[in-house]
């Protein structure tokens, strides 16, 4: 079974590290069939899930609901449970409770968003055993305060901020971070100077390891397609077809057949 030591090791052995989305106990099933040590339980299900236009509206029940389906299918993976908007950002206790809520739903560590302003909640749940991912660059919580998914880091100055927040994440006891939308240089020299693996999305190839959402990858959810996806499955298109086809048969008395009836 992968742990958060073993994640942290692929970085100093070089191997790079696989993270996938989860939201449910069937596609755990079939992530870990196909290999993938690692599954995010991402508040991302806000969009791909419930159809929200934002994560701002998803809450800790939602959360803990899909993450005790993953946890409950998973048997291998290292799985991470997402903090939605507002379970963390308030005060230490808040983050702590809520941390611990995630774990006791079967979560192995926890993300959360932000810079330097959520070290002292890292630190808090590290001093506890909480382990915690960090998340910085295009962060979805704070879309209104950025005017929309746009990349962040392209600056000089705001690369420095997010070097120096990266820095204070680490120090504080995060186990990896997230890389979300920046400049592939910027991720590169983070991923060099930190010694905790970083995960890029939307942050170039020399990150320690990638995520993507579920829903991106197989090519389900074609509503926003950002410029780092890349569909490895066209599903969304596959099950139209399957539908279409369904509903023909029906009308034209060819489903059920013999052969799908009893007698």
């Amino acid at each position: 079974m992968m742990t958060v030591p073993d994640l942290q090791r692929r970085k100093r052995d070089k191997k790079k590290l696989i993270v996938v989305t989860a939201y449910d106990a069937l596609f755990a099933r079939l992530l870990e069939q196909a290999g993938i040590e690692a599954m995010l339980v991402g508040d991302s299900l806000g969009v791909v899930v419930q159809g929200k236009s934002n994560t701002l509206s998803v809450t800790m029940e939602d959360m803990l609901y899909h993450t005790k389906l993953v946890t409950g299918a998973a048997q291998q993976s290292l799985v991470i449970g997402d903090m939605p908007f507002m379970s963390y950002q308030a005060s230490k206790e808040d983050a702590l409770r809520n941390a611990g809520r995630f774990l006791q739903a079967g979560a192995h560590a926890v993300k959360l968003e932000g810079g330097r302003a959520m070290a002292d909640r890292i630190q808090a749940m590290t001093e506890v055993g909480i382990p915690v991912f960090g998340h910085l660059g295009m962060t979805p919580q704070s879309v209104n305060q950025y005017g929309g998914y746009k990349v962040q880091g392209k600056s000089a100055e705001r690369a420095q901020t997010l070097v120096s927040d990266a820095k204070a994440l680490e120090e504080a006891g995060a186990v990896a971070i997230v890389l979300e939308a920046m400049p592939a240089s910027l991720a590169k020299t983070m991923t060099e100077q930190l010694t905790i693996p970083t995960i890029g999305i939307g942050a170039g190839p020399h990150c320690d390891g990638q995520v993507l959402v579920l829903y991106d990858l197989l090519g389900l959810f074609d509503e926003f397609v950002p410029k780092f996806v890349k569909p490895y499955a066209h599903l969304r298109a596959d099950a139209l077809q399957a539908l279409r086809r369904y509903k023909e048969e029906v009308e034209q008395g060819k489903f059920p057949s013999e052969s799908e009836s009893y007698h």
